[in-house]
């Protein structure tokens, strides 16, 4: 088998706008069937994107023979129920994160591991950018990396938009809090051992609409980062050391197909004088993510991320909340 065949379960904005036009742009990936419980939708997605099969429900791409791989961007309450699914008819599954609404419900996705590759689609673990920046850290160019701040931002008011919904998981802290928590667990290369959050939710969503959040690594190294749904967009991560600094400008959304840069601060001038530019080549990360899932599935290539890792990211998002609850730190279990 020299490509990975794929099918999309929906046709979410995620994938139709991004993910799908990624995995075909990859090396190794193409996108042979969409499904939608409209199959109008389904077959105008399929026209725009060039996919040749059109379904009408999940279950029929599902048993389509000929897919090896499903991509999973359904709203979260769904995920872990379609993942499973597509598991049990043999599929490899990328799920969009959080690959669950609580770590409860990401721990029914151990009932596969083992038996088909299973990863949250965390796409910036695999952008040059961040393995750049973690090549950095490893060969102390930041001396010994103490803290990490970040912050993302976008403004969405829309009463109708799946984000607004708490019964569809939505909130700023599912949404794209999981980003920087993952970002701390990456540039760490460790586990937060207790966590702090503050909370403010929307009075007519009753979502989480600004959150802080404080996350303890242990050994004097901590992440701190804020996401919001309703202020100005925005996003930047820092990794703090005791030599050095080193800034993401676009860590998360990253464009497609364009450069991006990083910055790396010696901290001798407090005006920027000491900052090197770190220019990276154009890449599309979604690509780069399907790729290393592919090569994966078709056993050229361990998985790098599985089961166990989501639910260590549901996990720490479970801690988050009842942080906020409690008013107290609360330990990561």
């Amino acid at each position: 088998m020299s490509d990975l065949r794929w099918g999309v379960l929906s046709t979410a904005r995620i994938g139709t706008e991004k993910v799908i036009p990624g995995i075909q742009r990859s090396r190794r990936g193409r996108v042979t069937a969409i499904a939608s419980r409209d199959l109008g939708r389904a077959e105008a997605a399929a026209a725009d994107l060039k996919i040749d099969k059109a379904y009408g429900s999940y279950e029929e791409l599902l048993a389509d023979p000929d897919i090896d791989a499903v991509y999973n961007p359904l709203p979260n309450n769904l995920h872990v129920d379609l993942t499973l699914q597509a598991a049990a008819a043999g599929k490899a599954v990328l799920c969009e994160k959080p690959v669950a609404m609580t770590k409860a419900d990401a721990e029914r996705l151990r009932a596969v591991e083992g038996k088909v590759p299973v990863m949250e689609a965390f796409m910036v673990r695999f952008h040059p950018q961040w393995l750049w920046a973690r090549d950095q850290v490893r060969a102390g160019r930041l001396g010994e990396l103490r803290a990490i701040q970040a912050f993302f931002s976008y403004f969405n008011r829309d009463p109708a938009n799946i984000r607004n919904a708490p019964e569809t998981g939505g909130g700023a802290l599912l949404d794209i809090g999981c980003y920087p928590m993952v970002a701390g667990r990456f540039f760490f290369e460790g586990e937060p051992q207790r966590v702090l959050a503050l909370i403010e939710r929307d009075p007519d969503f009753q979502v989480d609409r600004l959150t802080s959040a404080l996350l303890d690594f242990g050994g004097g190294r901590r992440v701190d980062f804020t996401v919001s749904t309703q202020v100005v967009p925005y996003q930047r991560v820092q990794l703090i050391g005791t030599d050095g600094r080193l800034e993401i400008e676009i860590p998360f959304n990253a464009p497609q197909g364009e450069a991006t840069r990083l910055f790396l601060d010696d901290g001798s001038d407090l005006r920027g004088g000491g900052i090197q530019v770190q220019d990276m080549e154009a890449v599309d990360q979604y690509a780069e993510q399907a790729d290393v899932f592919a090569a994966a599935v078709l056993g050229e290539a361990p998985l790098p991320y599985g089961i166990k890792d989501a639910v260590q990211n549901m996990a720490i998002l479970d801690a988050l909340f009842r942080s906020d609850e409690s008013g107290q730190w609360e330990s990561v279990g």
